[in-house]
């Protein structure tokens, strides 16, 4: 009984590094791919806020990164992630009994091109965009822009992924 469990051990074990398995915790499905690419995301928006577009590229490129087990390269990935910021806007959303605002909604949305170089069934061109709300009495400055962004490019990051590489 001993000896019967080594062997289904070493069984496992043997079956698994000789099957290229691309499985990971996160559910990306790499296939044979084993580097991506992040290009810069223009600020195209008619309301443009200085940085916005280096900081959603570098999350992007952080989110990947985390979550695979690919190598971020500069040019000749083998996914490649481009497009452009194509809106960043600050509306009121709740109005209070004196007709003025109680929140104001920034949403920030992307389109996003995605070309998978070992699989091209997989490309596709798709906009995502996501929100964040806060009290009309605050600007839209230190903390809470911080704030706002990291709510909103967390979003956004993981629907990209998940659209890329989740297969959902």
């Amino acid at each position: 009984m001993k000896y019967l469990k080594y062997i289904f051990a070493l069984l496992v074990i043997t079956t698994l590094t000789n099957c290229k398995v691309t499985y990971s915790f996160t559910g990306a499905d790499v296939g044979d791919a084993e580097t991506f690419q992040v290009n810069f995301f223009q600020n195209n928006a008619d309301l443009v806020e200085p940085g916005l577009d280096i900081d959603f590229t570098n999350a992007l490129q952080d989110y990947i990164q985390n979550q695979t087990s690919l190598s971020l390269v500069n040019s000749g990935g083998d996914l490649i992630y481009e497009g452009e910021i194509t809106e960043y806007r600050i509306a009121p959303m709740t109005a209070t009994a004196q007709n003025t605002a109680a929140q104001n909604r920034l949403t920030v949305s992307v389109n996003v091109r995605y070309f998978n170089m070992k699989d091209t069934e997989k490309d596709f061109e798709k906009s995502f965009s996501f929100f964040y709300d806060y009290p009309a009495n605050a600007q839209l400055i230190g903390g809470t822009k911080d704030e706002a962004f990291e709510v909103i490019f967390e979003r956004l990051t993981q629907d990209i992924f998940n659209a890329s590489l989740a297969n959902w």
